[in-house]
């Protein structure tokens, strides 16, 4: 029971992060800063943090899920993982290095917004089973 708790605490954080940052952080950052190149590098420095925020939370709901011997939810941890990286190794880059950055931008946040999707059945599963 303790360790279905932690399961979902750590669903939670991972999709409590995504939300905070996405949707409350970046937009005070262009709000707030300065400049749009300020804030775009502020953001990117901490889009890069939630990637390994994002990971760490992965492979501790992967080991939860392989002591219990399960597969359900699976799927869902291993996109969102993937998501994270593919945004933090593939995209980011080109955003940064402002190379077509309304395709890239768009993609990034395509694949952000679908990062949080997964996240969120995550702590939707592990919310129904700690009922």
């Amino acid at each position: 029971m303790k360790l279905q708790r932690l399961e979902l605490f750590v669903a939670a954080l991972w999709w409590g992060s995504l939300t905070t940052l996405g949707f409350g952080v970046v937009p005070l950052l262009f709000a707030r800063l300065g400049s749009p190149a300020q804030a775009g590098q502020m953001a990117a420095q901490l889009f890069s943090a939630q990637t390994w925020v994002s990971v760490v939370c992965g492979l501790l709901l992967l080991m939860a899920l392989r002591r219990r011997a399960q597969t359900q939810g699976l799927g869902w941890i291993l996109a969102g993982m993937l998501l994270a990286l593919l945004v933090e190794l593939a995209v980011a880059p080109r955003i940064v290095a402002r190379e077509n950055l309304a395709l890239w931008h768009s993609l990034g946040t395509a694949m952000y917004a679908l990062q949080w999707l997964c996240a969120g059945a995550c702590l939707w599963r592990q919310a129904k089973s700690s009922a």
